[in-house]
């Protein structure tokens, strides 16, 4: 049954300790601080090959001149369908695969083979400008929704380390249910309480603010023609529902 992680905002504090979860787990490399610089507790500024995960910093005014603080820790959403797959798999082979049994989407080695034309255009498809590539080695990374862990029976590293119930992770649908059943809760003190594109991924966010308010990519745009990223996703589709039956044959 595929997997997914249930993300609610409203408990996030910004400890911060799902990002350095993930980095410990993944042995990814320190980057430099920064936030003296640009004036942000958020550290490093943007997602790159060394942070999979990155709990974003948003202030703002409401109308009464009072500070609200939103945080969102930002990944891979781990989509249904993967549009980022589907721009791949009609340049080169396996290089994003997405492993039947968790839904998980995960970037291989033979990312390094595609051109910096080719690694712009998976970026475009993103709808939530997650995928970054190593300037060294060419390879293109973001979250595996620690697939490895889930093989051996353990919860994502993110998820374990989490202490206030922010992250959550098992069965897509047990995931929708909690989601929704948290909404409904949350809905009485926030009326503008959502839950970020639930039907198309498998990280689900319950926001309790405008989207706007945490990241200009929370949501993935909706245009009332069908643009390039929406093209290319229902493209790729057909045929990987045809490989699919192939391979249950």
């Amino acid at each position: 049954m595929p997997k997914a992680f249930f993300i609610d905002t409203s408990r996030c504090t910004a400890c911060r300790g799902c990002q350095l979860a993930c980095k410990e787990w993944n042995g990814l490399e320190p980057n430099k601080t920064t936030q003296y610089q640009w004036g942000s507790h958020q550290n490093p500024q943007d997602l790159n090959p060394n942070n999979y995960k990155l709990v974003r910093f948003n202030e703002h005014l409401d109308k009464n001149n009072q500070v609200h603080w939103n945080f969102f820790p930002d990944q891979c959403r781990h989509c249904v369908y993967p549009p980022c797959k589907a721009v791949a798999d009609s340049i080169v082979d396996n290089a994003i695969i997405q492993d039947k049994e968790t839904g998980a989407v995960i970037f291989t080695p033979t990312t390094a083979k595609l051109s910096a034309d080719d690694y712009q255009s998976i970026r475009e498809a993103c709808p939530y400008d997650i995928p970054r590539r190593d300037a060294v080695t060419g390879i293109m990374s973001k979250c595996t929704m620690c697939n490895s862990r889930l093989k051996n029976g353990m919860l994502p590293a993110c998820v374990k380390a989490c202490p206030t119930g922010t992250m959550n992770f098992g069965e897509r649908e047990d995931m929708l249910q909690l989601a929704d059943k948290r909404l409904k809760s949350l809905k009485k003190k926030y009326p503008k309480a959502m839950l970020a594109d639930p039907k198309e991924v498998s990280v689900i966010y319950l926001l309790i603010d405008d989207p706007k308010f945490y990241h200009t990519k929370v949501v993935a745009e909706v245009n009332t023609e069908m643009n390039r990223k929406e093209f290319l996703a229902g493209l790729g589709r057909p045929f990987r529902q045809i490989l699919e039956g192939l391979d249950q044959a």
